[in-house]
């Protein structure tokens, strides 16, 4: 069980039976009154975000999720279709669900899904991976005191 002060960005707890990943935590404290954690939370079943506040003494269970490796097969206009590494058993997950990872995943890339009571709800990428550069904006000359930064196109778009 999580207490108030084991809530940091990244954890994910279980709430009302949904998996729920803390996004952002604050802690506060009033004058007399006990510890207050202000949170973002994000429900990874529907991708919906909302602010909740905790008081001193909540306890949090933490979510049993489990991971197995996955294989992304081919993606269309609306979903992704992955190849479980260890059953090959086939499943979708929608463009909407997978949020920003949806522009890195190519054909072939082994991924993690992570799942919770059977049911995949997300994937982590891997660390590295290569890509092949499309279209990148030309060089800014003289700019060499900061890190320079440019636009890049990638093949997956």
């Amino acid at each position: 069980m999580y207490s108030l002060t084991d809530l940091k960005p990244g954890i994910i707890i279980e709430l009302e039976g949904i998996p729920h990943l803390v996004v952002r935590a604050q802690h506060a404290k009033l004058g007399r009154g006990g510890a207050m954690l202000r949170t973002t939370l994000k429900n990874l079943v529907s991708g919906a975000s909302f602010e909740r506040t905790f008081k001193g003494d909540e306890r949090f269970a933490p979510a049993e999720l489990t991971r197995r490796s996955a294989q992304v097969l081919f993606g269309d206009s609306q979903n992704f279709t992955f190849m479980d590494s260890e059953n090959f058993e086939q499943f979708t997950l929608s463009r909407e669900l997978l949020g920003k990872n949806q522009h890195f995943l190519k054909e072939g890339t082994s991924v993690e899904v992570l799942y919770f009571q059977n049911q995949p709800l997300q994937i982590v990428l891997p660390i590295k991976m290569n890509f092949r550069v499309l279209e990148a904006d030309p060089d800014v000359r003289g700019d060499s005191a900061t890190t320079p930064t440019k636009n890049a196109t990638i093949e997956t778009g």
